[in-house]
């Protein structure tokens, strides 16, 4: 039985709703999934329902069976995520059990490229790149999430951006089609990845055409690969000493304020270990926030909100969150 098959649920109540919503479908669907087990914060609220496909041609069919109003998160391993108490009304797709491909290939002009789909967990991508003496890609080893999740938000760390070493993706809509796209389709900053043009959806009851990532290739120069593993051990070395690994976390929760950093502003308002119910500022970064045991997704929004307030009072700056939160307060 899969992962994903629910506890003393109903199998053929399961395939049941698997036929109503489509023929064909190979993957997992379970009722009332609750989030907690798959967000790195171990904290929040149920998904009404969850699937986990096959592959992504099982992806495809089942976006193309959902109806065009049905409100849809991709979620590969939620370390960027935060479900709220009262949980997603809508449809849960985990893409880090199916879109695990990841090939390599030599460039054209030159290097090589990995082709990684995007359940594929970052990391993985740094240290292909590095045992095949390619470079600029040790960064992604300091970032805990899926490469769907780091070209969604332009994931970066220790001097790397995502975007920097992108050279084209796959994405997928809501009618299952397949689109290849370059950089120069997307407005790309810090931390944001944005889609020019964006189009009506021809789905209907959708507002506007969704695409999700469901593959990069990534170009990158020859390197040393050896010089590249000992960047990623010093890389993980520093991580492992300067954030909270041991508890809970979703990573860095704020980004950066143009010439300064999240962690000294909030450090600076006497926050560190400040605690909302289950939910503490990290004494060992100030930009992390961790749950102690038993947070609900409440206690970490209301010490996002604290955060903020805090900063904006001192400084007058805005602090605007990394993390995503979806769903309905409890």
């Amino acid at each position: 039985m899969s992962a994903y098959a629910a506890a003393g649920q109903d199998d053929d109540m399961d395939m049941s709703e698997r036929n109503r919503i489509g023929d064909g479908l190979r993957g997992e669907l379970r009722h009332d999934e609750p989030m907690a087990r798959h967000v790195s914060w171990r904290a929040g609220g149920h998904a009404r329902r969850s699937y986990a496909p096959a592959d992504l041609a099982d992806l495809a069919a089942f976006l193309r069976a959902l109806a065009g109003s049905e409100p849809v998160c991709m979620v590969g391993l939620g370390s960027n995520l935060l479900v709220r108490d009262g949980g997603f009304d809508g449809t849960v797709i985990f893409t880090h059990w199916a879109l695990r491909n990841l090939r390599v290939a030599a460039a054209p002009e030159g290097g090589g490229e990995i082709h990684a789909e995007a359940g594929v967990a970052s990391p993985k991508v740094a240290r292909v790149a590095a045992l095949n003496n390619l470079g600029s890609a040790e960064f992604l080893a300091g970032i805990p999430g899926t490469i769907g999740g780091a070209l969604a938000m332009n994931a970066g760390c220790y001097g790397g951006e995502t975007w920097n070493i992108v050279a084209g993706v796959e994405t997928i809509d809501r009618t299952g089609t397949l689109r290849r796209r370059t950089p120069a389709h997307y407005n790309i900053g810090y931390r944001s990845v944005v889609r020019r043009c964006r189009q009506m959806s021809s789905v209907p009851g959708a507002a506007q055409n969704e695409e999700w990532f469901v593959a990069a290739t990534f170009r990158l120069p020859l390197g040393d690969g050896l010089q590249s593993r000992e960047r990623i051990k010093a890389l993980l070395s520093q991580r492992i000493a300067s954030q909270p690994l041991g508890e809970p976390n979703a990573g860095s929760v704020f980004r950066n304020p143009p010439g300064d950093h999240a962690a000294r502003l909030i450090e600076a308002c006497g926050l560190k270990g400040k605690t909302i119910g289950g939910a503490a500022i990290s004494v060992k970064h100030a930009n992390f926030i961790v749950n102690t045991g038993d947070a609900s997704a409440a206690d970490i929004e209301d010490l996002v909100a604290l955060a903020q307030q805090a900063v904006a009072q001192r400084f007058g700056i805005r602090l605007d969150p990394e993390v995503r939160v979806i769903g309905d307060p409890a």
